[in-house]
């Protein structure tokens, strides 16, 4: 898809743009917050796990809807740790690998469940 990539302050911060323009027609996808638990209901230990079970469950349903990491417009990502972030940051990377959507990150004292250390809401969008 020709997205058009807004750079401004996020080049001075990591790997993702400032802004996203999606052209006319595109198909959209929005996932819910997508915790890092397996699809039989446990819980791995640790952010890398539960980070990597997140983007997993990402991709999937990417996939299912004709969809590459390359569509994803935008990510949300929420963290309960600040001390996590360098850790999740690699996770992340070897997920998108050269997309760079729209990104925020966001600390927060709990998730909805407890032990949850992360959720990532995606949007993507397709011609």
């Amino acid at each position: 898809m020709n997205l058009q990539h807004h750079i401004g302050v996020a080049s001075q911060i990591g790997k993702y743009s400032d802004a996203i323009e999606v052209p006319a027609g595109a198909r959209w996808l929005f996932t819910a917050g997508t915790p890092g638990l397996s699809l039989d209901g446990t819980l791995p230990e640790g952010i890398v796990a539960q980070a990597e079970q997140a983007w997993v469950h990402i991709v999937t349903v990417l996939e299912r809807a004709g969809m590459t990491v390359d569509d994803v417009v935008k990510v949300t990502h929420t963290l309960t740790r600040e001390s996590d972030i360098a850790q999740y940051t690699q996770v992340r990377s070897r997920f998108l690998g050269d997309a760079r959507p729209a990104s925020m990150l966001l600390l927060t004292p709990a998730l909805v469940k407890p032990g949850f250390l992360i959720e990532i809401e995606v949007v993507a969008a397709k011609v």
